[in-house]
């Protein structure tokens, strides 16, 4: 059966060079059907399980289509199916650039919002190996949703690409990110949120030994609606003067109070 597939894919390949020939009489390739012959080629390479051959003539479907100039949304499917195969070899850096470049169509497409559940499917892919890319890709997808105006998608990502800075210790970096997120969450009108955002803030702000940073955070919150007096306010403000007083028992109270304790993991794991 293998052996068989692999036979069709080559008659295939062979009908497709015939296809971008030229003559007397013809002058230009046939790209648009030397397109098509390498695309039944890379299914029958991927029936016969010949992986890197799918993906090699998956890519050349891509090339000409691109010389074709006639279906504009053709690469971005096509990319797709490089990337599943790359996924079904394991080969997941390689995989994850050809997302890329899917995801750079779409936008050239017009179609941001597939780019950007892509580049978040593609987070989540890496996420296990590689969280700096990980951090990457949702950054880039919660601009995509950001430039549409989707702040509640573009919040949810930079979330993820936050909580993963505070796992790589990019302390600097998580604060900036979550001072992006709480501006977002405060335009949307989410505020107990923005009391969250606070809060991880302030433990970042702690841990990186700026008590100044820190308690700007609080102050600037008592403008949010209903967030002086809140159960985040009052924690902040005891750990702050524990902090300030140097007193290790406040300061361990407050760490240890089921506020803290059962907040997000990657961020809870720096009250200590």
């Amino acid at each position: 059966m293998a052996a068989q597939k692999i036979n069709e894919a080559h008659e295939h390949i062979a009908k497709a060079e015939k296809c971008l020939k030229t003559s007397l009489t013809k002058w230009k390739p046939d790209f648009d059907s030397a397109a098509s012959e390498y695309a039944k080629a890379a299914v029958c390479f991927k029936n016969a399980k010949q992986f890197d051959q799918a993906k090699d003539a998956y890519l050349k479907e891509a090339e000409y289509h691109t010389e074709n100039k006639a279906y504009p949304h053709c690469d971005e499917f096509t990319y797709s199916y490089v990337q599943m195969i790359l996924f079904e070899q394991k080969k997941m850096p390689e995989a994850i650039q050809y997302i890329e470049k899917a995801c750079m169509m779409y936008m050239e497409n017009g179609t941001p919002d597939t780019a950007a559940m892509a580049l978040d499917r593609a987070g989540k892919l890496i996420e296990p190996i590689n969280l700096e890319k990980a951090v990457d890709l949702y950054q880039k997808a919660a601009g995509v949703f950001e430039n549409e105006d989707r702040l509640r998608q573009a919040v949810e990502l930079l979330g993820k690409a936050s909580r993963l800075l505070v796992r790589l210790k990019r302390l600097d970096e998580a604060a900036v990110a979550l001072q992006k997120e709480k501006n977002m969450y405060k335009e949307i009108e989410n505020f107990p949120m923005c009391f969250k955002k606070t809060t991880a803030q302030v433990l970042i702000h702690l841990h990186r030994g700026d008590y100044v940073a820190a308690d700007k955070c609080v102050r600037e919150s008592y403008s949010l609606p209903g967030y002086s007096g809140s159960e985040d306010c009052v924690a902040m403000e005891t750990l702050l003067q524990g902090y300030d007083e140097q007193d290790e028992d406040q300061v361990y109270r407050v760490c240890n109070s089921p506020l803290l304790k059962y907040m997000d993991n990657d961020v809870s794991i720096i009250r200590s």
